[in-house]
């Protein structure tokens, strides 16, 4: 249940971070050190969402039907497979997305760019999670 209620701040830490980095890249705001602090915070509870989905993934039931049916057994039913292939991929990629956005974003000379470079990334990192997670039992909690 952790990686679920974690799943809510973490999600909500991304939307803010993007939210923001929009915002100061279309008003040409400075990136101040409460920018840095979003953008961190939102990178380190992502890790940690991470952690957690990893070490419930591997306790899951979906697991335990790729580990007995195959992959083939695995990607004929839509819901097992995106509890076991699906989502932990995405959500991989989202935090490598957050990962490379977050430093990049430190070699940015401008505040622009930096706003720029944590929107790309931090927005394609959102549109990965927001598209595989099992929404029916999210929300359903």
């Amino acid at each position: 249940m952790i990686h679920s209620y974690w799943a809510y701040l973490a999600v909500l830490l991304l939307v803010i971070a993007f939210i923001n980095a929009i915002i100061g890249l279309t008003q040409n705001k400075e990136f101040k050190a409460k920018d840095l602090r979003i953008s961190l915070f939102t990178l380190i509870v992502m890790h940690l969402q991470l952690l957690i989905g990893l070490g419930w993934y591997f306790m899951s039931p979906a697991y335990k039907v790729l580990k007995e049916g195959g992959m083939g057994e695995t990607m004929k039913d839509s819901a097992t497979r995106l509890l076991a292939i699906e989502h932990p991929l995405m959500m991989i990629l989202a935090i490598v997305l957050i990962t490379i956005g977050f430093s990049k974003h430190k070699k940015q000379n401008t505040d622009k760019g930096k706003f720029k470079t944590i929107t790309i990334f931090y927005g394609l990192a959102l549109l990965f999670v927001l598209s595989r997670i099992p929404w029916s039992q999210w929300l359903g909690m």
